[in-house]
């Protein structure tokens, strides 16, 4: 097919998963390395598990990684309606057609008939206890009842479901562009259900009458639905729909951190990291803090997410979603499970939220300190920034590594208080507060002197104090550059928490006397 048009079609019966966005990226950008349209399609025709609230949610994952359907139920489209609950009438119409060209047929079979006909093939020692070319023969259906029974049945209001006509002896294969050719034979497929009992169609039916209809050239999805392509092959072929039909890919599992089976909200809930791009809340009100809340930039995930499962065919790592559109290419999906590594994810974030612009930094730290309270300059705001931003993996470490340049010390760390502060390090440190407030300059390089000072008069190596210093400066036994630290305070503050800690830590050192 020459027009490129590939479709993501989730469920709304829960959050969108990682790997489900994964899949979402996956086709976008196939469809915009070549040119082509990219349709985001609700596939909500199992009504019983869907979960309110799970549509907005995908709207919403897909525009935070910036993925734009060019058609959907939001953004429309010349092939609409986009959610499938809307479009039932057409799949019963190709439903009816199968049963009359002899390609599927009515299933009267109670809830109870069917438990029976598996007790039994069980009872016999049958592996799989299906609904086949075998067993059909032996169960309520137009197959086995006349005319005028299936008539009278209807016309009783009996339920029933319409179920395809699987071969008994047919090799179905199919050309995998990740996989390369499947073959399956018929006989270990089951008559499975096209229109349920209420009127809905099943996923299978659904999602072939709709890609066929919305021309779509590329159908590229999980692993998960590898198994039930033989029977998508087999609707192609009786619809008639062989020459127009699309070509298959289908992604590897994303895979547990240590490789051993395919990732779960278990998985990531055990080992502290998120499992879906944005929060979600439950109908029970149970939230799960998604990517976006935990601090990962969009542009960040989108490269992770990419090099989850496909080689750039290169050492390199770093795509923006242009480049990503430009290189991406369907032969370099790699056909075994991709193992999902968290500090990854975390390099990306840091190398993305480095090269933020430093007001677009600012505007991460201003927020945490409007949410603290605190009112400070925009010149501190833009000074503590460029001296943490390094150390900063997500926008909000900003504030975690930068409080204590605003928020002198309400605690101090007690195995430190212990192991390094004592009466010497107090006098030094009351000494240094001294000259601090009779020196005329103020920089980092001022301060490292003055503190030269001090040591030479008591014969000491910086070694000694800094740790006294640091935690009489920020409560804490590690951290930034201290000098930089004092510059960044100012003068009056740095004495103000060197005066503070000597007076509250005095006790220490009288009781350990």
């Amino acid at each position: 097919m020459s027009n490129i048009r590939v479709r993501f079609a989730p469920s709304p019966t829960g959050p969108l998963h990682i790997g489900g966005l994964r899949t979402a990226l996956y086709n976008y950008l196939f469809a915009k390395s070549r040119q082509g349209e990219f349709i985001l399609r609700i596939e909500d025709t199992d009504q019983a598990r869907l979960v309110p609230g799970a549509e907005q949610y995908i709207f919403q994952a897909l525009d935070w990684l910036g993925i734009t359907p060019d058609e959907s139920p939001l953004h429309g489209g010349p092939y609409a309606p986009y959610r499938q609950s809307e479009r039932v009438d057409i799949y019963r119409k190709y439903a009816l057609q199968l049963v009359d060209e002899g390609k599927a047929y009515y299933a009267f079979d109670s809830p109870d008939e069917l438990q029976a006909m598996r007790d039994r093939l069980k009872a016999s020692k049958v592996a799989n206890q299906q609904y086949n070319a075998i067993t059909r023969v032996s169960m309520r259906n137009s197959l086995t009842l006349s005319a005028t029974q299936v008539e009278e049945l209807m016309a009783e209001g009996v339920p029933y479901v319409i179920r395809l006509k699987v071969p008994p002896k047919e090799d179905i294969r199919f050309e995998d562009r990740i996989r390369g050719w499947v073959k399956v034979h018929s006989s270990t497929m089951d008559d499975k259900v096209i229109l349920k009992s209420g009127g809905f169609p099943t996923y299978h039916l659904a999602n072939v009458v709709d890609d066929h209809l919305m021309k779509i050239s590329h159908v590229i999805r999980g692993e998960e639905w590898l198994p039930s392509a033989p029977l998508h092959v087999l609707l192609y072929k009786f619809l008639h729909w062989e020459d127009s039909k699309p070509e298959f890919a289908h992604l590897p599992l994303i895979l547990k951190p240590d490789g051993n089976g395919k990732l779960s909200k278990r998985d990531a809930d055990k080992q502290g990291f998120p499992i879906y791009p944005v929060s979600w809340t439950d109908p029970e009100g149970d939230q799960s803090v998604g990517f976006k809340e935990r601090g990962y930039l969009p542009e960040a995930m989108i490269n992770f997410l990419a090099l989850l499962g496909w080689n750039p065919g290169s050492e390199r790592e770093l795509f923006t979603l242009k480049e990503l559109e430009r290189e991406f290419s369907m032969d370099r999906i790699v056909k075994s499970g991709a193992k999902f590594d968290i500090g990854k994810a975390q390099w990306f974030n840091q190398h993305y939220l480095r090269n933020k612009s430093s007001g677009e930094l600012c505007d991460y730290l201003k927020a945490s300190l409007e949410a603290q309270g605190i009112v400070a300059t925009p010149d501190k705001i833009l000074q503590v920034v460029e001296f943490i931003k390094d150390r900063a993996v997500f926008p909000q470490d900003l504030w975690e590594h930068g409080k204590v340049l605003f928020l002198a010390p309400e605690q101090y760390d007690q195995k430190l208080v212990q192991k390094k502060w004592n009466h010497q390090v107090a006098e030094v440190l009351q000494n240094l507060s001294e000259s601090i407030e009779a020196s005329s300059e103020w920089s980092a390089e001022a301060a490292h002197s003055l503190l030269e000072e001090q040591l030479e008069r008591v014969n000491w190596g910086f070694g000694k104090i800094l740790p006294g210093l640091r935690l009489a400066l920020t409560g804490e036994g590690k951290g930034p550059d201290l000098m930089k630290i004092m510059e960044i305070i100012g003068k009056q503050e740095t004495c103000n928490r060197l005066n503070n800690a000597i007076a509250r830590l005095a006790n220490i050192i009288i009781d350990r006397a």
